[in-house]
């Protein structure tokens, strides 16, 4: 954070928790404002004289909807080259969903309480005529990611996140429900008895505690620096997203699609995941082993990786996808990329190039495939799953 912000922050902290004086005996020790009671009032008089970037218009999901196919990405760069939406496009999806780090707004972020940088990575963004029409041909959701909340690796703590969550709720038009609570978490539901999917977008910024780190070290680590928090107080989702999503599985769905911005099964990197707050991830498998009965598949995003995820939880088979990056890929061979990051939960090769997910969906036979595709569409691995 600049140096500007951190002093900003600081010295209005300072001024409200002066202590009173003697002749006010009556009044508390302190005032003590959180950043976001601090912000409040800026925020507010920003949001009257700004206008925000818009995704532009797009179809929507019909609730009838039967969906067969849907496709995923993320991280996308806004200055980066825009092909992969022609590529998506070209598969004929019924739904795209944004799994985060959907822009790049902290790259040239200097501190700034407005977060331009964000602003502007949206704007141009949206002007791109590959992402229109994409945007015009496919129902679309999102959820976000660290670099489209505002700053690499951040969660709870970060003080501008009340702004970020207004520029990506006005950017996706998000709905009443998502503007009515902190976080930009959701859920639909849609298609016919007996073929209804409920999409799950978890929110794994908003409310997440701060991460853990390795001690310093000359020499940094080849696969990340966090550690796991075992302390209980130590969160992911905050509780009342947790009262929510426990409260959403327990709704009625003949398949669910639970999606996080952060890998979920992994256990073989200190990168961002849900291994950072064990305790967490099995509140998490848990809760989605006690969902009212459907088939599940999990998604995710982040890494500048793709793969394919397996691990078992009382007695039931969870399946995993990642996909990433749509234009940000380091370029490895998937052999290369693999050996560097063993992993027992993985069912494929670990891809380092850019791609995008799929998920179909076979009513009759009652099975998931999940499928990686590359920058020409060619199908990099894919496997299939009875539920």
């Amino acid at each position: 954070m600049a140096r500007f912000t951190q002093l900003f922050l600081a010295s209005a902290a300072l001024a409200l928790t002066a202590t009173p004086s003697a002749a006010d005996q009556s009044a508390p020790d302190t005032v003590t404002l959180s950043p976001d009671e601090l912000l409040a009032p800026y925020y507010a008089r920003l949001r009257q004289s700004t206008v925000l970037p818009n995704a532009g218009e797009g179809p929507s999901l019909s609730p009838a909807q039967t969906l067969t196919r849907v496709a995923f990405g993320s991280c996308n760069h806004q200055s980066a080259s825009q092909h992969m939406w022609d590529e998506v496009l070209s598969a004929d999806p019924q739904l795209f969903l944004m799994l985060g780090d959907n822009v790049y707004g902290d790259s040239a972020w200097d501190g700034d309480a407005a977060l331009e940088s964000l602003r502007v990575s949206y704007e141009e963004q949206a002007a791109h005529p590959e992402w229109q029409r994409l945007r015009k041909g496919v129902p679309m959701l999102a959820t976000w990611d660290d670099h489209d909340y505002g700053l690499n690796d951040k969660g709870a703590s970060f003080p501008m996140r009340r702004w970020a969550e207004a520029m990506f709720e006005e950017f996706w038009g998000s709905s009443d429900a998502v503007r009515a609570r902190d976080g930009i978490y959701d859920s639909v539901t849609v298609g016919p008895q007996g073929q209804r999917v409920q999409i799950i977008l978890l929110d794994t910024r908003f409310f997440r505690s701060d991460l853990k780190r390795m001690p310093w070290s000359n020499e940094r680590p080849p696969l990340g620096v966090y550690v796991p928090d075992t302390d209980p107080a130590a969160t992911v989702l905050g509780p009342e997203q947790w009262r929510w999503l426990e409260a959403e599985l327990a709704k009625p769905a003949d398949l669910r699609i639970v999606a996080s911005s952060i890998q979920i099964i992994t256990e073989a990197h200190n990168f961002e995941s849900w291994e950072n707050f064990p305790l967490e991830r099995t509140r998490l498998f848990d809760a989605l082993a006690s969902r009212e009965e459907s088939g599940l598949v999990l998604l995710s995003g982040d890494r500048h990786s793709g793969g394919v995820y397996k691990t078992e939880h009382q007695g039931e088979e969870f399946w995993e996808i990642t996909s990433s990056s749509l234009n940000r890929a380091y370029w490895r061979s998937a052999e290369e990329n693999s050996q560097r990051e063993p992993d027992p939960s993985r069912v494929s090769l670990f891809y380092n190039v850019e791609n995008y997910g799929m998920v179909d969906f076979d009513w009759a036979e009652r099975e998931v495939t999940v499928t990686l595709k590359d920058r020409a569409s060619e199908t990099l691995t894919a496997h299939a799953y009875a539920w």
